[in-house]
């Protein structure tokens, strides 16, 4: 399923915060309490763009203040950060249905701007390009939780733009992050199991294998591609049958 939103716009807008941007954000339509001003725009228009008619945005549970809340489903959106979460979402799915909206961005722009906001300096267009299978950098904070069938996790593949401004922190100085914000949402794929994340894996990938092996196959990182066989294993979805040398060696699990 794709979703079209983003439009371009030839003059700059600013966003929530007063930077100026190259195009205009997702609007924030539907919503009935946002609280755009405690929160940065990507997760403030990645809240309006999911909410539905009926939603009710930022309810309190448990103790716990909830994004979105859409009948019985609880629905968090966390743009990066899942430790942060971890004990809040564990506690949640001991009651309740709870689904974490994860936004990777699959193309990004980073402008930047002067120190006040108030203009642009230039824009370029980065070269990475991100994959479902980054998720797996933030998963490895909590991926026995996906054993839960009260949890899911949906993945939502986005453009956005990225703000940038020189910042010093005592003699260090460079640019600095400001404010993140969507575009467009291009994509999107929900992971209700183990079984759904074990689909990831290549298909023609010989078994068993090795992080080694999965970074050739899927052209990954090192680094990523031990996340990734660190959260497979941990879900249930691959088990460990030996070594290659110093390296484990995985099959899939028949009943994760």
């Amino acid at each position: 399923m794709h979703h079209k939103y983003g439009r371009q716009r030839p003059d700059d807008v600013q966003d929530q915060n007063g930077y100026l941007g190259r195009w205009a954000v997702v609007p924030p339509s539907h919503s009935k309490s946002i609280g755009t001003m405690q929160e940065g725009s990507l997760h403030a228009s990645l809240k309006a763009w999911y909410t539905l008619p009926g939603d009710l945005c930022e309810v309190t549970v448990d103790g716990y203040l909830v994004d979105i809340v859409r009948g019985e489903l609880l629905i968090e959106i966390q743009t990066r950060n899942f430790s942060a979460l971890k004990r809040k979402l564990k506690a949640l799915i001991e009651r309740h249905r709870v689904r974490l909206v994860y936004p990777i961005p699959k193309e990004k722009w980073i402008g930047y701007v002067t120190a006040d906001g108030q203009a642009p300096l230039g824009w370029r267009r980065s070269p990475k390009r991100g994959g479902l299978e980054d998720l797996f950098y933030e998963l490895v904070s909590f991926p026995q939780l996906v054993r839960n069938p009260s949890f899911s996790l949906e993945t939502l593949l986005i453009r956005e733009e990225e703000l940038r401004r020189r910042v010093s922190h005592g003699s260090r100085k460079g640019w600095g992050t400001v404010d993140r914000r969507l575009l467009d949402v291009l994509d999107h794929a929900t992971f209700q199991s183990p079984f759904d994340f074990r689909n990831l894996l290549p298909h023609t990938m010989r078994s068993p294998f090795t992080s080694h092996d999965l970074a050739n196959t899927l052209r990954l990182s090192r680094n990523l591609a031990q996340k990734m066989t660190y959260c497979l294993r941990g879900m249930g979805a691959i088990e460990v049958v030996g070594k290659r040398g110093k390296s484990l060696l995985y099959v899939t699990s028949v009943s994760p």
